[in-house]
């Protein structure tokens, strides 16, 4: 499973300045546990029995599973590209292992999307990358994400309207996903536009997020105008030449992680006539704008549970029980299987010292295209 690395902030700290105490880590435990423990323990067993749902898993084949973990470990490789089109000079092995620990971190701990931040940073650093690259990489991928996973809910209602199955809630969501792309599309093409109209929507923009962050108790952060600036002069020159790529690899590591889910139900019995592609296609675009809600790492619980509620309305128990096992089993190849990857990647990192560039070494490789 790829993580999209958080584009707004490197490092999140408070308003003085210190970085976050520990007893706010603990509490954020705390509730996501509180949550994780709620839904599996008081709401999923509501939708399918756990005991079918194991005589699901349990009845799998091997080429079944083997199949599905094919897929995955495919899926854990196709964000490598992304990462490699957003940052020139990456080498591919370098973005398996980056990806995969920061991956494993933020699937792992509370709040982890920013320690996966910071694990993604010191990583690109040791290897000579400077902080503005990594910076404009960061910022680049999680636009290029969002952009993705605005425009899938619009495809996956399209496809439902050539089914005949669009009800106004569908509608309604696929409207606001449109709404929110094209804002996005017009502000992100603003920026690019000029330095003038890059200041003014950097200033607008940044009065509506530093409202929010008044809001959860955050300073304000200031010359947004001027980031904007400098933004737009970092990266005109990278989506000059590698819009391209990096849009193919941004569709292709979505695709794939649909697929994973797609061949999960599949392969536990559930056919197009109990649930078509599209549908789960529909599932999958708009459960993925859901877990981009950080609740608990990973989204654990928050996104089985709204695969769950989405996809098995009307089903009756033993196809329920099929798809949360489906649901399960994707889960635990997309959330889990990284995990050890992540660790071993974190050790080659700790004791590769091979990989160790200054800027300069890096710079004399990368050349200075697009930097």
């Amino acid at each position: 499973m790829s993580v999209e690395t958080d584009s707004a902030v490197l490092t999140e700290t408070e308003p003085d300045g210190r970085h976050p105490a520990g007893w706010k880590r603990a509490l954020q435990g705390l509730i996501s546990l509180l949550v994780v423990v709620g839904i599996f323990v008081g709401v999923m067993p509501r939708i399918a029995n756990y005991g079918d749902v194991w005589d699901t898993i349990r009845n799998m084949t091997r080429l079944e599973i083997g199949s599905l973990v094919v897929v995955g470990i495919w899926n854990l490789a196709t964000y490598w590209f992304v990462l490699v089109a957003a940052l020139p000079g990456l080498r591919l092995r370098e973005a398996a292992v980056v990806n995969q620990a920061s991956t494993a971190v933020s699937n792992t701990l509370p709040g982890g999307g920013a320690i996966g931040v910071g694990v993604t940073v010191a990583m690109l650093r040791s290897w000579g990358f400077p902080i503005a690259s990594i910076t404009r990489s960061a910022i680049v991928t999680g636009i290029w994400n969002n952009f993705v996973k605005l425009g899938m809910p619009v495809l996956a209602l399209a496809l439902l309207a050539v089914e005949g199955d669009v009800s106004p809630g569908r509608i309604l969501a696929a409207a606001i996903g449109v709404a929110a792309l094209v804002t996005a599309v017009v502000g992100f093409g603003l920026v690019l536009k000029s330095d003038r109209a890059a200041r003014a929507v950097g200033t607008r923009f940044g009065r509506i997020v530093d409202r929010l962050r008044q809001m959860v108790r955050r300073a304000p952060l200031s010359d947004w105008g001027e980031r904007a600036t400098r933004f737009r002069g970092e990266t005109v020159g990278l989506l000059r030449h590698r819009w391209l790529s990096l849009t193919v690899a941004s569709l292709v590591s979505h695709i794939s992680l649909y697929i994973v889910l797609l061949v999960a139900l599949r392969n536990v019995g559930v056919s197009q006539d109990e649930l078509s592609w599209i549908a789960i296609l529909a599932a999958f675009a708009f459960v993925r704008l859901v877990s981009a809600l950080p609740v608990t790492p990973g989204g654990v619980g928050v996104v089985e549970l709204g695969y769950a509620a989405v996809m098995t309305i009307g089903m009756d128990d033993i196809t329920s029980a099929q798809v949360v096992a489906a649901i399960l089993l994707f889960r635990a190849i997309t959330y889990v299987l990284p995990i050890p990857f992540g660790a071993a990647s974190y050790m080659t990192w700790r004791q590769n010292r091979s990989w160790r560039k200054s800027e300069e070494e890096r710079s004399d490789l990368v050349g200075d295209a697009y930097a």
